[in-house]
């Protein structure tokens, strides 16, 4: 049985949504409906994630956080409210997967034996150029 990646889990029990008026252009629309969507997810309250997990969360993703813990998206480009429901969701989704990407660890390496000894051999037919241009 494989366990499940915290991205690829049903969040859908612990997000809360909240509607409001878009901002920017669109006439007597904009005004009217509210269309902007708002994602806020408890991070403490979370039966779906592990201590460690809302612990990455918290760290990796704190320009999103509140100060009491919520992670918050909001999303206002498309016209319809459930579109923009749909995409906050999408975005939600995507910023955990980016929070639980695991960094591939860089492995130190040397030049070659080759390269050293061109770089060499390049430095010293520079330097015997500029030694031939120096007057006496």
């Amino acid at each position: 049985m494989s366990q499940l990646k915290p991205y690829q889990k049903d969040f859908s029990s612990e997000l809360n949504f909240t509607t409001s008026r878009s901002s920017g252009p669109g006439g007597q629309h904009v005004n009217k409906v509210n269309t902007k969507v708002t994602l806020r997810f408890d991070i403490d309250h979370s039966e779906m994630l592990s201590a460690e997990e809302k612990a990455v969360i918290k760290e990796k993703l704190s320009n999103k956080v509140t100060n009491d813990n919520f992670l918050v998206i909001s999303a206002e480009s498309e016209r319809s409210q459930l579109k923009n429901k749909e995409e906050s969701i999408k975005k939600f989704l995507d910023l955990l997967k980016q929070a639980f990407k695991v960094k591939k660890k860089r492995k130190p390496t040397k030049p070659s034996k080759t390269a050293v000894e061109k770089r060499l051999t390049e430095k010293k037919k520079q330097s015997e150029k500029k030694q031939m241009r120096q007057k006496f």
